[in-house]
């Protein structure tokens, strides 16, 4: 079965004649960076490139990921479908991982999706949702320690074979990548699937493992800039619409602006970081520009969570910069500084300049939106989670999502709907205070926190004891959106893994919490 996102009938117009008329898609998205760490809102960095997307394009002020950690907002944004449906059911992936791929073999990806009507599909960046390595039987020696006294991992890998369930396998047509955070080993390029390097030293950015000699955490942005011109350069000389995908490794630990960069934010190194991650789209716009095709290109900027405290926020807030504003909460948390994030979508004579939407969105409801923009509709079994936004975009009515689930690093829930919000947890489910380990053993907290967000965005008055008819239904939505395996609608669709059950608190104060 289709789910049908435009009316039928432009499902009859052959692709070729279609071609011309599809535009192309770039996403954006950086790295640990909160609602306030763009300048044309209270940022105390200059992100003058982030800045023009505001003011030529529009503004999502109620834009979640759908997570609020990495790896599964990943997930969300390439299957439109909650991490939670995957095997990944809290905290990130670790590289390497012998888990093996978040996305299973055969799930369609907007990449996929795009690339069956007629994209060329890229990825530049940083992968993060797990790969298929290949490992040797007995783990290399590295050939140059360094200072560092520990090897570290990636050292029995195969690095002469390409990966398995990579980009290039889930619907890219070409790739140029890191396979984790840059914190994480191994420390090297994969173009197309496979290390261009081979491994040789140690190398540390917060964590030492494999590296190739030549790699530098302090390139990567440059690099990737470089690379994402590039394409965009050689595609526009086809009349075949591409579809760039660019997650950006910053400003994620480490925090490491490059020389040209260091100093020139009023705010430190953080700030710093930003504005050059500022510039990676500036490039963008840049050569959208200069092979003058920015008026056929749908770009959007996004980030995958809110600010890490690893950005250490306080001395940030000392100096008149907040990285998510006055939300409560930061990275990792279910709290809304978890994951609520700056949304700003850039589409010269669709999107009206200078325009905001209070339309609550998530980063998942790409895909949807993306097969909207072409007039293709979705099968049952894709993007079982995505929302098209596209009407809000071009200044259309559309009724409002009728709930949106979060999730934090531990794998606690919450549920949006309207101006409520419900998180089925007593803490932060995250790293900020109360943490999950403290507030499950604290009686003094209610199993639930229920927030009227209008009234209490800052998510200090917990109403879930004066309204408990209100929290059954909603946590009754949580679990049909479990078990239905989807919240579009459609037939039910399988979780690739079971979800594990509230726990025994949770459910003997709310038995709705029992599946």
């Amino acid at each position: 079965m289709k789910r049908t996102i435009l009316p039928l009938i432009a499902c009859l117009i052959p692709l070729v004649s279609q071609a011309a008329e599809k535009p192309n898609i770039i996403f954006i998205l950086a790295d640990d960076m909160g609602v306030g760490d763009v300048s044309h809102t209270t940022g105390k960095a200059a992100t003058p490139a982030i800045d023009r997307m505001a003011k030529e394009g529009m503004r999502f002020t109620d834009a979640h990921t759908t997570s609020s950690v990495c790896s599964p907002t990943r997930y969300g944004i390439i299957t439109g479908r909650y991490n939670w449906r995957s095997y990944l059911k809290s905290a990130v992936m670790w590289s390497p991982d012998k888990r093996g791929p978040m996305i299973k073999k055969g799930r369609a990806t907007v990449a996929s999706f795009l690339k069956d009507n007629g994209y060329h599909t890229a990825l530049v960046g940083k992968w993060h949702m797990g790969l298929g390595w290949h490992y040797l039987d007995e783990k290399r020696k590295p050939e140059h320690m360094g200072k560092h006294k520990k090897p570290g991992a990636g050292w029995d890998i195969d690095y002469s074979k390409k990966v398995d369930g990579g980009p290039t396998e889930v619907g890219f047509d070409q790739s140029f990548f890191i396979a984790g955070s840059l914190d994480m080993a191994p420390y090297v390029y994969l173009k197309n699937d496979k290390a261009v390097t081979i491994p040789t030293h140690v190398k540390a950015f917060r964590r030492p493992g494999a590296g190739a000699a030549d790699f530098e955490a302090v390139d990567c942005l440059k690099d990737f800039a470089r690379e994402s011109v590039n394409y965009i350069t050689e595609r526009a000389k086809t009349k075949q619409p591409f579809f760039l995908y660019l997650p950006l490794t910053s400003p994620h630990t480490p925090i490491v602006p490059s020389k040209e960069w260091q100093g020139k934010s009023p705010i430190g190194q953080y700030g710093d970081f930003l504005m050059e991650t500022d510039w990676v789209v500036g490039q963008v716009l840049k050569a959208l520009d200069d092979n003058k095709i920015a008026d056929n290109t749908v770009v959007i900027f996004t980030t995958d969570n809110g600010c890490s405290p690893a950005a250490k926020i306080p001395n940030l807030v000392k100096q008149g910069h907040k990285p998510n504003g006055d939300l409560r909460g930061h990275k990792a948390d279910i709290y809304e500084g978890g994951h609520r994030v700056p949304f700003i979508v850039r589409w010269p004579g669709k999107a009206k300049a200078g325009s905001e939407t209070a339309r609550t969105i998530t980063s998942a409801d790409f895909f949807a939106t993306a097969a909207a923009i072409i007039e293709q509709p979705l099968a049952d079994n894709m993007a079982e989670d995505s929302f098209s936004f596209l009407p809000t975009l071009t200044g259309k009515e559309q009724a409002a999502r009728p709930f949106t689930i979060h999730h934090s690093i531990n794998g606690s829930f919450a549920i949006r709907q309207g101006k409520w919000k419900l998180c089925l947890c007593p803490g932060s489910g995250g790293w900020s205070s109360p943490h999950p380990s403290k507030a499950l053993k604290d009686k003094k907290l209610h199993p639930v926190q229920l927030f009227d967000l209008e009234a209490d965005p800052a998510e200090k008055n917990n109403l879930a004891e004066k309204q408990p008819e209100r929290v059954n239904e909603m946590i009754k939505l949580v679990n049909k959106a479990i078990t239905e395996g989807r919240t579009t609608p459609g037939e039910k669709q399988e979780n690739d893994k079971p979800v594990p059950e509230f726990n025994k608190q949770l459910i003997e104060t709310y038995p709705a919490a029992a599946r």
